[in-house]
């Protein structure tokens, strides 16, 4: 693969084929296609002079101890810049930060092959994202075992059969039995196909990312001026903490910048192991990792789409293993939040937890992260539905379990929950009950019914004896039969026959070339 750009051609009708949208059949009852707009005000636990503390703190680490950099095309852009350059340590003044800061935006549109389903990215929007990356599968008849395309495939057929899940990131399930020089070309293949949503590139060296932002332009039947004209996908890097980033990230990252495509910078910093144990040394550290890279992708592209992440928990203390959902994990997330705000950009937060199979410490765990990314304002929610053992497991199960969460932070942001009409404050309905009766069958009750209150897809409201007496299912085990409904029923979106043929075109010519190069 060279270089050299793809020559631009005539555009297509799209990915889809024609004005005609098909769904797979209705398994369950699921709320529709939404963005949801977070109405509620953040919750910041940091005052003005916290802010101002941690803000400071990241600064000096910026400019006193440093970041390594460690990619030479990235520190001869920085040395351009005018930053401290020694060897791969880039130190860089707080003055140049905010300026480039300034530079990116807070808002910004994400646009897939279906743009039926662009999406914000921003303000108070909120968008959530399928598990990514687990190199193992775990499910009620497989049990634990490294992923394969089939499992890949079948989470993505679940990311895109949910209507809550609005992006579908990275590898829902690391495919081992495809070889790592080609396996982004199935993967992509394979998420092109099974879903219209927006897709992810690994930042993994030149010929992953290249790739992916090829595949992305073919499927959207857009041509090399229109794929750069708005984001289309995005990557998301991750520092090697502490204070590292390292050589194929940024590469991969530089590529998507100079070509208008979204780009997440999410440091993992895990107190007490590759950051400092108080939560706020914690997130200074991270806040440090995430600017400089913004910082350098605004300097490389004013204006460039970037989002602030975070990944900043706690280990155990007794073993070292990550924990995720703790209290430290919820606070950490506001508090990033809080400095997203400050800086003025949009924030990247994850839906995790350290539990192993989806049982009762899955959810709760799993429901502190995504409700303190609702309390941070985050607007991407990584992880969002699938996640176990710390992301070393991807479970369709805990994917359909999370799903039900997650529509449920759909419907609290509804506005009809809280509408004030006269119809809704219903004092007539009041008036004809009075302190006798009951509002079952009143006309107020029954116009209402269908649409009053959340009606769940998984958990079970029935009494003991009711649930007894159907089997005694847990919810696992519904979740199980759920998930197996869908993708035996699934139908994937249409695409232009000829786009589909293109693209495994183009696969099959990559897989010639050799893919990309690995160390194996």
């Amino acid at each position: 693969m060279s270089d050299t750009a793809t020559p631009t051609r005539r555009k297509r009708a799209g990915g889809r084929a024609g004005n005609t949208r098909r769904s797979s059949p209705a398994v369950i009852s699921q709320m529709p296609w939404s963005v949801p707009a977070n109405t509620d005000a953040p919750t910041e636990p940091l005052n003005d002079e916290g802010i101002a503390a941690v803000h400071d703190g990241a600064m000096r680490i910026l400019e006193e101890i440093g970041i390594e950099f460690l990619n030479e095309e990235a520190l001869a852009i920085l040395a351009d810049a005018d930053c401290i350059i020694d060897g791969t340590n880039v130190r860089m003044g707080r003055d140049f930060v905010m300026e480039m800061m300034a530079k990116a935006p807070s808002e910004f549109t994400l646009t897939p092959r279906n743009p039926d389903r662009v999406l914000p990215i921003g303000g108070r929007n909120m968008v959530f994202v399928n598990v990514s990356s687990p190199p193992n599968y775990w499910d009620l008849e497989t049990g634990k075992t490294p992923g394969t395309r089939a499992q890949c495939q079948d989470l993505l057929r679940l990311t895109q059969y949910f209507n809550c899940i609005h992006v579908a990131g990275g590898y829902p399930v690391e495919p081992v039995d495809v070889h790592a020089s080609v396996r982004h070309l199935d993967v992509l293949f394979d998420k092109l196909t099974l879903t219209d949503k927006v897709a992810h590139a690994y930042s993994l060296g030149k010929e992953r990312v290249e790739d992916v932002m090829e595949m992305v332009r073919i499927a959207g039947g857009l041509t090399e001026e229109e794929f750069e004209a708005t984001p289309r996908m995005y990557t998301n890097i991750n520092s090697t903490s502490p204070l590292k980033h390292d050589e194929p990230m940024l590469d991969g990252y530089m590529r998507c910048v100079r070509r208008g495509q979204v780009t997440v910078v999410t440091p993992f910093t895990l107190a007490g192991a590759m950051a400092p144990v108080t939560m706020a040394g914690a997130v200074a550290q991270s806040i440090a990792e995430g600017l400089c890279a913004i910082a350098l992708a605004q300097w490389i592209k004013p204006g460039a789409p970037c989002v602030l992440g975070t990944f900043t928990s706690n280990v155990d203390m007794k073993s070292g293993a990550p924990a995720f959902g703790t209290p430290e994990y919820m606070r950490a997330t506001q508090m990033t939040g809080q400095m997203a705000r400050f800086y003025g950009v949009p924030l990247r937060a994850s839906g995790s937890c350290a539990a192993n199979v989806p049982d009762g410490q899955s959810m709760w765990e799993t429901s502190q992260s995504l409700w303190s990314a609702v309390q941070s304002h985050t607007n991407m929610v990584y992880h969002s539905a699938g996640w176990l053992e710390g992301g070393l497991i991807a479970s369709p199960e805990k994917f359909v379990m999370d799903c039900e969460v997650i529509q449920q932070i759909q419907r609290y942001f509804d506005p009809a929950v809280v509408a004030t009409t006269p119809e809704d404050i219903a004092v007539d309905a009041i008036k004809e009950v009075g302190g006798e009766g009951h509002f079952f069958g009143i006309d107020h009750t029954q116009e209402r019914y269908e649409t009053a209150f959340y009606q769940p897809f998984l958990s079970d409201w029935r009494n003991f004896e009711g649930w007894a007496l159907d089997g005694a299912v847990w919810t696992a085990e519904r979740a199980h039969r759920v998930f197996k409904e869908i993708v035996g029923s699934f139908e994937a979106p249409p695409m232009d026959p000829a786009i589909r043929e293109e693209l495994t075109e183009f696969v099959e010519r990559r897989k010639a070339e050799g893919g990309a190069p690995t160390d194996f």
